[in-house]
């Protein structure tokens, strides 16, 4: 049920309404007008824009519009008043049934309470993590992949047909400094020192491939030249640091449903269609670019190269995609890469890169804009950095890895759980400081702390109601008489509810999961704030003398209560049933 929904196709309907009488110009487009909580709680329960927004395509004041569509919505069994505020502002309050029947709704929604349809089915793919195989997940994979986690069950929350990717950069230079790093893991496990030079990969981890070169191998690779044996273990690398990065995203509870290989898309012609399209719209051509502005480097001269013409597109300046020695530059593969995403039928893509990947962003876009039309938009989401402390200092660098803070030192240190909920309590173009001791700490200043405690208050309250012989499954609960609900604290609590379904559109048409973390925190805020007002007035606790009284009580508990599991479950986090 979702309530500012159904109070908005009320306006709409009594603007229809206005229009056939002559009340107001027929055809107005009615996009804009929105319902929404008022900005200040004691102006009521609900407000709408919509006189604001029709004034001036109406050619009238929006104060006539209001007080005649005021006079309309004022006939709604739903609505106990309406009051103009200002030039045209509509505040409407409603009758108290309607909190009733809203957290009846919920206890029969259950977990699919606020489940959308907004989606309709459109198939979306998100690209997240695409870490480089070259050693463990770091830290600031941690944030990259539990956004993007979280973005796809909202997603797929709301109606949409999600597909979560992982695009392996197993294409460039960097997979056969891997090769190079592990051939001398291996001659360490045939008993001789390792030469790990300046450029190679130092992490301990490679120890178990050079172990596991040795077991498949033998001594056939010693001392034989890089020529041999490069292809070879460049492959075998590549797939165990594939293996590792599989593990450390299940240790934080992600499952990809594609990986996709940049190696395999040389030697096949997909980049070679991709550019030929571009080609045929008159997009590719020969010529030379403008030189960098600022300092010019060392190494800069004017030379001709085959150019995308990404600036027909919406970008600053025309992108190479061909060297001068007849190599393909980077954004090659990745043009041809998103061509396939267009031509497997997806509606729409978002990418989630990392901060550093700012300027990729619009020759991204103007690339998947020309290869589908313009039918497909892409999306594509920077995420900042993560800074870690511990009592009171950075936290130091993973032995193993050799030069980085791992996923699994996170996740190891606090649970996954704490990892993924801290990492959405900042949008994703913020930084965030991860503070290992303040996660951990059991007060308001710690979100998921805050969310799970409110929970397991909830069910604590529930096996007391059971102890003392009340019904309290959903359906029981639904039944009760919800209206017996009447403290300001109680009515707020089920405003605070009626948001959910609003909040879960909102977050899923923005892309924007850090939207249910903080909804949640504000949630669970109110429900404290009621239990600690229960302390000193005890009509307001939850379990009272009376078993009827209780069943009320216990479902507007209930009904937060499943709130917070439906958000908890977008965020990819167990919900706790008992603090300990």
């Amino acid at each position: 049920m979702n309530l500012f929904s159904d109070i908005r196709m009320l306006v709409l309907a009594e603007i229809d309404a206005m229009m056939q009488a002559g009340d107001l110009p027929a055809g107005l487009d009615l996009a804009a007008v929105a319902v929404e909580p008022p900005r200040d709680a004691s102006h009521g329960d609900m407000a709408t824009n919509a006189a604001m927004v029709l004034a001036k395509p109406a050619g009238m004041a929006p104060r006539a519009i209001a007080d005649k569509l005021a006079a309309r919505l004022q006939s709604d069994p739903r609505i106990a008043s309406v009051t103009v505020a200002g030039p045209g502002f509509l505040n409407l309050s409603l009758v108290p049934s309607v909190w009733a029947g809203l957290l009846q709704a919920t206890l029969q929604a259950g977990e699919d309470c606020g489940r959308g349809a907004i989606g309709a089915g459109i198939k979306v793919n998100i690209e997240f993590v695409s870490a480089n195989p070259t050693g463990p997940m770091h830290v600031g994979h941690v944030r990259g992949a539990v956004f993007g986690d979280a973005l796809a069950r909202l997603l797929a929350f709301s109606g949409y047909d999600v597909t979560r990717e992982y695009y392996i950069n197993d294409g460039g230079a960097q997979v056969d400094v891997l090769a190079r790093s592990a051939y001398e893991r291996y001659r360490e496990a045939m008993g001789l020192e390792p030469e790990i030079r300046e450029g190679l990969y130092p992490g301990d981890y490679l120890i178990p491939v050079g172990e596991a070169m040795k077991a498949k191998w033998g001594d056939s690779l010693l001392n034989q030249p890089e020529e041999v044996w490069l292809e070879d273990v460049r492959n075998f690398a590549t797939e165990m640091m594939m293996q590792m990065i599989r593990e450390d995203l299940a240790a934080l509870n992600v499952q990809m449903d594609v990986y996709s290989s940049e190696k395999a898309l040389y030697g096949t012609g997909q980049i070679e269609a991709a550019i030929n399209t571009l080609r045929d719209m008159g997009l590719i051509y020969e010529g030379t670019l403008e030189p960098p502005k600022g300092k010019l480097p060392d190494d800069w001269e004017a030379r001709e190269q085959t150019l995308f013409r990404s600036t027909a597109h919406g970008d600053d300046v025309d992108r190479p995609v061909m060297k001068s020695d007849g190599a393909w530059t980077y954004f090659a593969p990745d043009i041809a890469y998103h061509y396939n995403k267009v031509q497997r039928g997806f509606d729409q893509l978002i990418d989630i890169f990392g901060a550093d990947h700012g300027g990729y962003v619009k020759r991204m876009k103007a690339a998947v804009s020309a290869l589908s039309g313009g039918r497909v938009p892409l999306d594509i989401k920077l995420i900042q950095l993560v800074k870690l402390w511990k009592n009171g200092e950075p936290f130091k660098m993973s032995k193993r890895a050799g030069t980085f803070v791992t996923l699994r030192d996170v996740v190891e240190q606090v649970g996954a759980d704490v990892t993924r909920f801290v990492m959405l309590t900042r949008k994703n173009d913020a930084p965030l400081d991860f503070d290992f001791a303040r996660v951990l700490e059991q007060s308001k200043d710690n979100p998921v702390f805050y969310v799970q405690y409110a929970n397991a208050r909830i069910n604590s309250v529930m096996r007391k109601a059971v102890a003392a012989g009340v019904d309290v499954d959903d359906a029981s609960l639904a039944a009760a008489d919800l209206t017996q609900l009447t403290n300001v604290a109680e009515i707020n609590l089920a405003k605070k509810i009626a948001e959910w379904p609003r909040l879960v559109e909102i977050a899923a048409r923005g892309n924007e999961p850090h939207r249910v973390a903080f909804y949640l925190y504000e949630l669970a805020s109110d429900l404290h704030g009621l239990w600690n007002r229960a302390k000193d007035e005890p009509e307001l606790r939850f379990v009272q003398d009376d078993p009827a009284t209780t069943q009320v009580k216990i479902a507007l508990a209930r009904a937060t209560g499943v709130v917070i599991s439906a958000g908890l479950a977008i965020l990819g986090v167990t919900s706790v049933e008992e603090m300990r």
